[in-house]
């Protein structure tokens, strides 16, 4: 097998790493790679994949050499030669490269990446010093024009740098001095801005306030927004709020299409995303990241699916009911179709809240409004007392309208560290229920005193049905590689081992990213594994992830994605044989 050259530190960062290069603020595939993609809305093409090394991740874990793609579906897997391939098919010769099905996330908050404000990237969540970050932001600049604010809100943590700082106005000016800056930490902040972003900031907190909650933004000398390296909320997002006022639907579109361009680079086909919904109301400051127009959160993506131009399957869940007495809940389930859409873009169920799970009556409550509606249902306990009373709710719910068919699932978030207990894990797969195991906050900003993760190993041995969550892209990244990572290794951004006995094999942490993740969807007839009949979504990375050491499965691209059996992404190396 040829040998392969490594990729260099700005290559795996940026979108060259992915072979995608940037016009407007628009990632389109290289020339090579735009001519095997089709028009928007057009056929298929087939598609021969050869002298591949293919990990179908079936139930016998069947490695194949040759996959044969027809009207976007797979035809066949198998070790046929090139010389079978039918005229007129193209063929794609792998040269020994790993083949992996389509990354499937089974919970994220990535349809807010679309509602981003100015020219945002998602790359800094790859970074692991501010070195790294000025590189991005100055490769980024390229590509957002003159007066456009290039911006990063949310999927980093200042704990993954070396400096576990955010960068100052000094640094931000010495990467990009001629484009005003935001990078927003999570959904309150703190922020960091430069010395065009100051001015803009300073103007605004001299003008008559915009809004009854707006608070000074306040900009220190040093550029932070925020009292200290840690502070949350107000000023930071009053700064926010002022350029979110900016944003047109167009702006939504661009990000939105940014988004599904870095996602296929990584590998990631299929979202089961969980954005904020209807509790959040209009536009605030005091609502951070969240503080969107409820009922047009979705625009975006529903112009672009209406276009033709998705190129990731997503599937989302109407969330964040808090009304006081769950009528918006109650009256929306009425007039609403579960699983309403197409296999690019379905509506799902109700999660990851029909209720606030601290207001016991009213959540409870809520629960038995899903499940007499008969629809899907995701909750997110956030300590292991509250694990169980959701599951003791659970049963009683289910006597009184059965939910085994419904595939509720829960998010083991805040349950982690404790020892998961395994007679709650029996009960929830008595009951059909799913879990979450979260990666999240070990991925970036677990404190290295942290002796907690989650109990993979456990939970992947008791049985229940189970898959790796991100929960991206607010408070984590989206990178499904750095979560592998970490169910693989245990070992958090500050290099501490946190989660001793607990790792997966990377067999195991594959397939929960994978063929296990179908079921979430009610999609896992068609998607999870690379089998006859299913469509043609798969990833040709960049390296081998059963080989490389353990620190390179962070740097894992794909050189190739496919999905619906077209190429959605192609990196440069890869040509028709």
């Amino acid at each position: 097998m040829p040998k392969r050259t490594p990729l260099s530190r700005r290559e795996f960062f940026g979108a060259t790493a992915a072979g995608v290069t940037v016009a407007a603020g628009i990632p389109v595939l290289n020339a090579q790679a735009q001519r095997a993609v089709p028009p928007p809305g057009g056929p298929a093409p087939d598609l021969m994949l050869v002298n591949g090394r293919i990990h179908t991740m079936d139930a016998r874990d069947t490695i194949a050499s040759t996959v044969t793609i027809r009207n976007g579906r797979i035809a066949a897997v198998g070790n046929q030669s090139r010389r079978t391939a039918p005229a007129g098919m193209q063929v794609i010769d792998l040269h020994g490269r790993l083949v992996v099905p389509g990354l499937i996330e089974s919970h994220l908050h990535g349809l807010e990446l679309g509602s981003r404000a100015g020219y945002h990237t998602s790359l800094l969540e790859n970074t692991t010093t501010i070195g790294e970050v000025q590189e991005i932001l100055a490769e980024h600049r390229k590509t957002v024009p003159e007066g456009q604010w290039i911006t990063s809100m949310g999927g980093w943590h200042p704990n993954q740098w070396a400096e576990h700082r955010h960068p100052t106005l000094k640094e931000l000016d010495e990467a990009v001095p001629d484009r005003p800056i935001l990078l927003y930490e999570r959904f309150t902040g703190p922020a960091a801005t430069n010395t065009l972003g100051k001015k803009f900031f300073d103007a605004a907190d001299a003008a008559p306030p915009l809004h009854p909650d707006y608070r000074k933004v306040n900009v220190s000398q040093t550029g932070a927004i925020g009292v200290a390296t840690y502070a949350m909320g107000g000023p930071a997002m009053s700064a926010l709020y002022l350029l979110r006022r900016m944003q047109t639907a167009e702006d939504k579109k661009r990000n939105s299409l940014v988004a599904m361009a870095y996602s296929t680079s990584l590998g990631l086909t299929s979202w089961l995303d969980e954005s904020t919904l209807y509790s959040l109301g209009p536009l605030r400051p005091t609502q951070g990241l969240a503080g969107l127009d409820p009922y047009r959160v979705y625009d975006s993506w529903l112009a672009l699916n209406r276009e033709g131009r998705l190129t990731i399957r997503v599937q989302f869940d109407f969330t964040n009911f808090a009304e006081p007495d769950n009528q918006m809940l109650e009256e929306y389930l009425k007039i609403q179709l579960p699983f309403f859409g197409d296999d690019k873009f379905r509506l799902g169920g109700i999660g990851e809240w029909a209720a606030p799970i601290a207001n016991v009556p009213l959540w409870t409550e809520a629960q038995r409004i899903v499940a007499r509606a008969g629809w899907r249902n995701q909750n997110s306990p956030g300590d292991a007392a509250t694990l169980r009373r959701l599951v003791d709710t659970f049963e009683t719910v289910n006597k009184e309208f059965p939910i085994a068919d419904l595939r509720w699932n829960v998010n083991l978030l805040g349950t982690s560290g404790v020892g998961i207990d395994t007679s709650l894990l029996t009960r929830l797969n008595n009951l059909g229920c799913s879990v979450n195991m979260p990666a999240t906050n070990f991925v970036t900003s677990a404190d290295p005193k942290t002796v907690a993760g989650p109990d993979f190993r456990t939970i992947t041995e008791h049985g229940i049905h189970a898959g790796i969550m991100s929960n991206a892209a607010h408070i984590s990244p989206l990178n499904p590689w750095q979560h592998i990572y970490y169910a693989t290794t245990g070992v958090n951004s500050f290099g501490s081992q946190v989660n001793p006995g607990q790792h997966l094999t990377r067999q195991e942490a594959l397939r929960r990213y994978t063929a296990t993740k179908g079921w979430f969807l009610r999609m896992e007839d068609t998607i999870g594994t690379i089998e006859p009949g299913k469509y043609a979504d798969l990833a040709v990375l960049d390296r081998d992830y059963f080989a490389i050491p353990d620190v390179e499965i962070k740097k894992i691209r794909s050189v190739l994605t496919i999905v619906d059996g077209r190429i959605v992404h192609q990196a440069p190396g890869l040509h028709s044989a």
